[in-house]
């Protein structure tokens, strides 16, 4: 038989009316995902319906609605929306045995599905630190263990300490007897330290099912160590009859005992100037006596240390400049008689020196030295000046002793020195001294 070409443009025609309408009545859902507790909405959309009924079903194969008609009594399951292109139910409450595939079907011929998977999230429970015993002695080993359970999937463990995260960690996740959830657990393992002690140990479980906000378990150390012990001086540069603070600084956990000072090995010898209050040692009027090795003890009951300080006292340091003594000058005056014949002359010599008051306004690179100099060229002056007058009297008093030799008989002065013993012939001797 052989079609008009327009009865064959009809036929084509209703042909693709009838392949677009079945493409167009396809179910379309989501995957969804809820945390355990929580409530999951179920979704099934037909862009085009030709009054044809929707139906949703569980993992195991139950209807829960078909259309707007409830099938399956469960009080968690409810209609949220019924209509010719949407099907949605929401199931309240999820626990983990609701996770799996639910089925929307649209009842065409062929019947048409569309699969959406419930994943459900198990919440890991509040995390727990075990392994602290308190106290713990410095140098001990510790391992705290951190735990948690019943998350899924498996949930992440961090450790920090004061806010600084440790990586040096170990980690271990077990699954539980549901074969759903899992055990995670993890261990800190380190040598107390006296730098520990009253540090905060924190333990920080991470999963999506707590919308960014951890779970924390915290730990504060308590370690307990012998004492540490340090002297403060209060003076750098000691001096003698100055006074010194030494001051004894220990730090221990329990709280050392008072301190215990000494000196080079015993007993401070002088109590009434090496006064002890408390930690504080104070020594008053400082001599070279004081100088020595003092020891500060603490002790707890942990155990004792101690430290040592060195004194030395230094002598007291003068910043005036040295003073120059010069000793004053004289002037030595020598008179000397000689007559000759018939005259007689008399001649002084004066000797005079600078005004020493002139260097006294002056200073010079070395004072001690100049004034050194000074006085040996004066000393030596007057000492022979003082040679040379003794010499000069004893010369004089001879000459004036022989002059006087033939004139005691003499009548008159002519006659005595004519007469006088040695006139003509000693008259070389007889010389003038001119000083």
């Amino acid at each position: 038989m052989r079609l008009k070409p327009g009865a064959l443009l009809r036929f084509y025609s209703l042909c693709g009316i009838l392949v677009q309408g079945s493409q167009g009545q396809f179910p379309l859902t989501q995957n969804v995902t809820v945390v355990e507790g929580g409530t999951a909405n179920l979704t099934c959309r037909v862009d085009q319906n030709d009054n044809t009924s929707l139906q949703w079903s569980n993992p195991a194969q139950q209807t829960l609605y078909f259309d707007d008609k409830k099938a399956l009594r469960d009080n968690r399951i409810e209609l949220v929306r019924a209509s010719w292109h949407e099907l949605s139910i929401s199931v309240s409450d999820v626990s983990l045995s609701d996770e799996g595939q639910y089925t929307c079907s649209l009842f065409t011929m062929p019947v048409k599905t569309s699969k959406a998977f419930l994943t459900v999230l198990g919440v890991p429970e509040k995390p727990q630190i075990t392994g602290f015993t308190s106290p713990v002695m410095e140098g001990e080993r510790m391992q705290l263990t951190c735990k948690t359970s019943g998350s899924k999937p498996a949930a992440d463990i961090r450790w920090f300490k004061n806010d600084k995260e440790v990586k040096d960690v170990k980690y271990l996740k077990e699954e539980d007897a549901n074969r759903k959830t899992f055990t995670v657990s993890s261990t800190l393992d380190f040598l107390a330290d006296r730098n520990d002690d009253g540090a905060v140990v924190s333990c920080r479980v991470d999963h999506e099912s707590l919308n960014s906000t951890p779970q924390i378990a915290m730990q504060v150390l308590e370690i307990h160590y012998t004492p540490l012990v340090k002297i403060i001086s209060s003076n750098s540069w000691p001096e003698e009859g100055q006074s010194i603070i030494l001051t004894c600084e220990s730090k221990g956990k329990p709280v050392p005992e008072p301190v215990l000072w000494t000196k080079d090995g015993g007993e401070l010898p002088d109590p009434e100037r090496m006064v002890v209050n408390g930690r504080v040692l104070s020594i008053s009027f400082l001599n070279k006596t004081d100088n020595g090795t003092y020891r500060c003890e603490a002790k707890n009951p942990i155990g004792r240390n101690s430290t040592e300080y060195v004194l030395i006292v230094h002598d007291v340091f003068n910043t005036l400049l040295p003073t120059t003594v010069i000793p004053s000058l004289t002037t030595a005056t020598v008179t000397t008689t000689v007559a000759l014949t018939t005259s007689t002359t008399t001649s002084a010599t004066a000797i005079n020196t600078r005004d020493p008051n002139a260097l006294a306004g002056q200073t010079g690179p070395d004072h001690a030295l100049i004034g050194g100099i000074v006085a040996v060229v004066v000393f030596v002056t007057l000492c022979s000046i003082i040679l040379l007058g003794r010499y000069l009297a004893r010369h004089k008093g001879t000459y004036l002793t022989n002059e006087a030799k033939g004139a005691e008989d003499a009548p008159d002065a002519d006659t005595a020195i004519i007469n006088a013993e040695g006139s003509q012939v000693n008259a070389e001797e007889k010389k003038e001294y001119f000083i």
